[in-house]
């Protein structure tokens, strides 16, 4: 099995590229971790029967109108990938649970674990968010994993970021700051429960939509690893975010002098000269997938998050572009009327593969939280599969 394969740096969202893949590779090493004891050992629930999921209708019929346990009533994300016992695992953000669960209602982050037959949630001991929120009360809402492949388990690392309430605008969906990126690590024993052996913090908190997030976006080619920045400009009538792109050595990604910045025509050792592959004008969401098929990459975003309507795929030959916009592959506006917010889209390559084409899912919210407690069913992430442009 060759290195490529078994650093599975999959572009689903939002990613702390630098820590994500430096922790994978490093507590992969460790054969004697144990779970961190911030929430103790985690357990799976019981069974929630699926069916089978073999079609893209399939996986967004369930996602969408399965009332689900009691662990697990919604969510949104969605981030996945293939364990190597042939599971899937699914992290997703804010959750809710049902009334009736033994314990937090609504926590920052929560897991499932799909086989052929159930789907079932991962609680740590505490019945809280899986990655524990810090004593200050800052949360993690996972973005994007990465998997490395050991004998008989799994090492897979969640890239999260760190996320506090904006207490000036308490109630509001969108009432957030994004602090900065952190990481998680689980081992997952063949056809075992998924356990946390460690969170990161990477770097100080900070809110500043104006500088580039690197790691909006990941993908590993060879032996480099290409880390996609996203950032909104201070200024009126633009919702979309331009896209900038680094590049490490995969055994250099923590070591930040090693990172060299696309200045449109050479690798620059100075960030400040990093060039707009995709400006903020009609530019993507804050999260996105950047991907390679067929020697082809693909940037596939929403244009203006979530106020936009057009779900999009930029082409390009290369990580470092020139990235093209191609037609709109499918609309997925958000609803004022309804309040229905639809966002985030990520590319999931592994899942259900054909040839030409991808698997996206998106988010769904609704501005007003009382219809989402009413029926969490309108908070889950849908599903559909579009064909990808030559």
């Amino acid at each position: 099995m060759s290195e490529r394969r078994r650093l599975r740096a999959l572009a689903a969202g939002v990613a702390a590229a630098l820590a994500l893949a430096a922790a994978v590779l490093v507590t992969s090493e460790r054969d004697d971790a144990t779970p961190t004891s911030g929430a103790g050992r985690a357990s799976e629930t019981r069974c929630l029967p699926t069916g089978g999921l073999d079609t893209v209708p399939e996986l967004d019929e369930f996602a969408s109108t399965v009332r689900g346990n009691p662990e697990f009533q919604g969510g949104d994300v969605g981030a996945s990938t293939e364990l190597q016992d042939g599971r899937y695992l699914f992290v997703f953000g804010d959750t809710l649970r049902g009334e009736d669960f033994d314990g937090q209602q609504f926590v920052r982050n929560s897991m499932l674990v799909f086989t052929d037959a159930c789907a079932a949630a991962v609680l740590p001991a505490d019945h809280g968010a899986l990655i524990p929120d810090r004593p200050d009360g800052v949360g993690y809402w996972p973005m994007s994993v990465s998997l490395v492949e050991h004998e008989g388990y799994d090492t897979v690392g969640v890239a999260a970021q760190r996320v506090r309430t904006n207490s000036a605008s308490a109630g509001d969906v969108l009432a957030f700051d994004i602090l900065g990126p952190s990481v998680a690590i689980f081992h997952v024993p063949r056809g075992g429960t998924p356990q946390l052996v460690d969170v990161t913090d990477v770097g100080p908190d900070l809110v500043d939509p104006t500088r580039p997030i690197w790691g909006a976006a990941a993908a590993v080619a060879d032996d480099w690893v290409y880390l996609y920045g996203t950032a909104r400009p201070d200024a009126d009538g633009i919702f979309g975010f331009s896209l900038q792109v680094a590049r490490v050595h995969l055994d250099d990604v923590l070591d930040q002098t090693g990172w060299r910045y696309w200045d449109g025509g050479r690798w620059s050792a100075e960030a400040t000269d990093a060039v707009e592959l995709i400006p903020a004008q009609g530019g993507v969401s804050q999260t996105l997938s950047v991907f390679e098929q067929d020697g082809r990459w693909y940037a596939l975003s929403k244009r203006d998050e979530v106020l936009g309507t057009d779900l999009t795929v930029w082409t390009a030959p290369g990580p470092a572009g020139p990235f093209t916009a191609s037609p709109t592959l499918a609309e997925i506006p958000s609803d004022a009327s309804s309040g229905t917010l639809r966002y985030m889209p990520l590319a999931h390559p592994e899942l259900l593969p054909e040839p030409g084409t991808v698997v996206v899912s998106y988010s769904e919210n609704n501005s007003d939280p009382a219809v989402v407690q009413d029926d969490p069913r309108r908070y889950r992430p849908r599903f559909l599969r579009v064909d990808l442009p030559r």
